[in-house]
């Protein structure tokens, strides 16, 4: 069976440009200097789909974080000809606020999640303030909205989404994040979301400091390198790095890069 390709793409959508080092590793890191955060979110498109890998955070929830919003996450599909009413699927890697917001802006898509993420964010774990910190309560009650209109799809583990698109339970982070497997021009592509929030947290290894369960982080870590075709085929989440390694889609400007083109360089 030959498998389709397609095109990926990350559009930039906010910044925190003062976060340090010591913040992002959950062994300790002795170097003070700046280690900033880029906030993606991901569309994927080919064989007459559009899908969304998740959709941002908004205006409130930049003010309350203080994070740099540049744009509507949702409305910068525009750069790429895409209206919100033409996202067929989202899939929403887990629950936290900022990569959970804005599905109202999308009137006609499925959601698809991980049955341990659902059970996560609303189940016991969140009585204690330091799961539910990264969590926004009105993006959990939006999608629990959706469930009731019949407009989610729960996943359990791995599974294929569609042919050429993989779902991948990884854990770790949260108790139900999905990572993506993708099959493009150059092989198999593999969007990490924040099953690796920076390449460095693979390459040391130290995971990103906010965690459900570190174990399933670090065994996550062979699940991402054993799913790509190569270690340049691994995506992570919000690592500025991936704007610089991939070339930009059209005018820099738009912060749009192309994941299914190979790295430069």
């Amino acid at each position: 069976m030959t498998l389709p390709n397609y095109e990926i793409f990350a559009l930039r959508y906010a910044t925190m440009p003062k976060r340090t080092r010591r913040e992002n590793f959950i062994t300790h890191d002795p170097h003070d200097e700046l280690m900033p955060m880029d906030y993606f979110v991901w569309l994927i498109r080919g064989e007459g789909r559009t899908i969304m890998v998740d959709t941002g955070f908004n205006a409130e929830q930049a003010k309350q974080r203080g994070r740099t919003l540049t744009r509507c996450p949702v409305g910068s599909l525009a750069l790429l000809g895409i209206a919100p009413e033409d996202v067929q699927d989202v899939v929403i890697t887990h629950l936290h606020y900022d990569h959970a917001g804005n599905i109202d802006l999308l009137p006609n898509a499925k959601f698809h999640i991980q049955d341990g993420e659902m059970d996560y964010a609303c189940g016991r774990h969140m009585c204690q303030g330091l799961f539910r910190h990264a969590y926004n309560i009105e993006d959990v009650v939006a999608l629990v909205r959706r469930v009731y209109a019949d407009r989610v799809v729960f996943h359990d583990g791995r599974e294929t989404l569609c042919p050429g698109i993989e779902l991948m339970k990884i854990g770790g982070h949260t108790k139900g994040l999905q990572s993506l497997r993708v099959h493009t021009a150059r092989g198999w592509v593999v969007l990490a979301s924040d099953a690796s929030h920076y390449y460095e947290n693979m390459e040391k290894p130290s995971p990103f400091p906010i965690v459900f369960h570190l174990g399933e982080m670090l065994e996550g870590y062979g699940i991402l390198r054993d799913a790509a075709d190569s270690p340049q085929h691994i995506v992570p989440g919000p690592d500025p790095m991936v704007r610089e390694r991939y070339p930009f889609h059209g005018d820099p400007a738009n912060d749009i890069v192309a994941l299914h083109l190979p790295p430069k360089g």
